[in-house]
């Protein structure tokens, strides 16, 4: 089954100043995604995978997909202004997605800024059993509180100016919790989206506290099917595709 579809433009608004949410109604049948998963976007009427920038799915509901994305390029700008009913190229679902947590395992769930539109439909999946550390530079970066709030069992927040939540990155408040639940560490398990240098933090912290988990890798990408190895990433098992054997990787497998 070819992953190349059209799709409607529904809705293409702000979330806030820096941030639009993208809601598209695909013209052929396309797989459902599963939560990590990620599409490549055409921004005009090109099928040319060059002209294509990678989204996580950041929901699907009612036959309708729903990207989050920050406008920080070319692409992103472009997108920004792309209209209601305007028909986009698409590639997808791509990738590999989060494998669930076991029983008797709470899932951690640790998101820097736009790091968030990945794992927002495992917030989804997993309900009131997933706990949530959701971090950015100010207040303005977070987004979708007021939902992640009802479907998570809890969220903490943190901004580096304390503009809300606890004042520091997400990854000192991520420690702060494990050294209160020292005794708790063996039946958690982590799922990580963000910047490099906090999934790299993250990673070495679970580690060496021998916590398992996955984290979902951030690389820019031209294909998205693992055939220009751009985003490949080196592995405890050698280089490896972003676009192909990842986004998702087991925490303990990323060479830093």
């Amino acid at each position: 089954m070819s992953r190349y579809f059209r799709a409607e433009i529904i809705e293409n608004s702000p979330a806030n100043r820096n941030h639009n949410l993208l809601i598209l109604t695909p013209h052929e049948f396309s797989e459902h995604p599963i939560p990590g998963q990620f599409y490549m976007i055409g921004t005009d009427c090109s099928y040319d995978p060059l002209l294509k920038r990678p989204f996580s799915v950041f929901r699907r509901f009612a036959g309708e997909v729903y990207f989050l994305y920050r406008i920080k390029g070319k692409g992103t700008e472009r997108m920004r202004q792309m209209k209601k009913g305007q028909i986009v190229n698409m590639l997808g679902p791509l990738g590999n997605g989060y494998p669930l947590p076991g029983k008797n395992l709470t899932p951690l769930l640790i998101a820097g800024g736009i790091g968030i539109a990945s794992l927002f439909p495992l917030v989804e999946k997993l309900g009131n059993n997933a706990i949530l550390f959701y971090g950015g530079r100010t207040a303005n970066e977070l987004l979708m509180l007021d939902e992640l709030r009802r479907m998570a069992g809890e969220v903490i927040i943190s901004t580096d100016d304390g503009s809300i939540g606890e004042k520091g990155t997400v990854v000192d408040t991520f420690k702060k919790l494990l050294a209160s639940h020292l005794s708790a560490i063996g039946y958690q398990l982590i799922y990580a989206c963000g910047p490099t240098p906090m999934l790299e933090a993250v990673s070495k912290i679970a580690v060496e506290k021998g916590i398992k988990g996955y984290i979902s890798m951030e690389e820019n990408m031209a294909c998205g099917v693992g055939a220009c190895l751009g985003c490949a990433v080196k592995t405890k098992k050698g280089y490896k595709r972003v676009c192909k054997e990842g986004p998702v990787f087991p925490i303990e497998e990323i060479v830093w």
